[in-house]
């Protein structure tokens, strides 16, 4: 079940805009995060929670969509995410994340594939604009944004071919494809 659930697990990045992601929902997403492994058990993360349009409009505004499609710049609207879920690392409790919010966003975007919904991690966000926009105390250091929502996409996972390209890509039909490399181009060594 769970090779299944990382299998789906791909970035979303066109999602029904108009398909609600309830509060609820998001609550129940980021109860994942805060059960899921910490450093040191800190748990030094904290989360925005977002599923209104005019907030949502704010957060979309301060980010970046998929580098390796140059001539795309995002989802268009109808395409946008109905939900976000933004990261923050709390220097109160800590001053150091580790990979707290990499597990986080892991456990988070499992149980979003889990309930027939799907996520992107996006890391290239105009920190700067989104605090001010948001509000956020000084303590508070933006980490990641979680887009949350009902897939709109094909996804597919290839096989990196001879010539190693990784860069994933979006044919005709506008299906997405991903390449993976093979388990043996990733193992680098086996005891036995």
């Amino acid at each position: 079940m769970i090779e299944e659930l990382v299998k789906k697990n791909r970035s979303c990045r066109k999602y029904i805009q108009n398909h609600p992601v309830t509060k609820d929902v998001l609550k129940d997403l980021v109860n994942l995060a805060r059960l899921s492994a910490s450093a040191g058990n800190m748990q030094p993360l904290k989360y925005i929670l977002s599923s209104d349009p005019k907030i949502n409009s704010k957060i979309f505004s301060c980010l970046a969509w998929a580098a390796y499609l140059k001539d795309w710049p995002g989802p268009d609207e109808g395409e946008r995410p109905p939900a976000y879920i933004i990261i923050l690392g709390d220097t109160c409790v800590s001053t150091n994340f580790w990979c707290d919010h990499g597990i986080a966003s892991q456990s988070i975007l499992l149980g979003a594939r889990e309930k027939g919904l799907a996520g992107c991690i996006l890391g290239a966000i105009n920190r700067q604009k989104l605090t001010k926009l948001l509000d956020l105390s000084d303590n508070f250091e933006i980490l990641l944004t979680l887009a949350i929502g009902k897939p709109k996409e094909n996804i597919v996972i290839e096989t990196v071919e001879k010539d190693n390209d990784i860069k994933y890509w979006r044919d005709k039909s506008n299906i997405h494809h991903v390449p993976k490399r093979k388990i043996e181009d990733v193992v680098y060594k086996i005891y036995s």
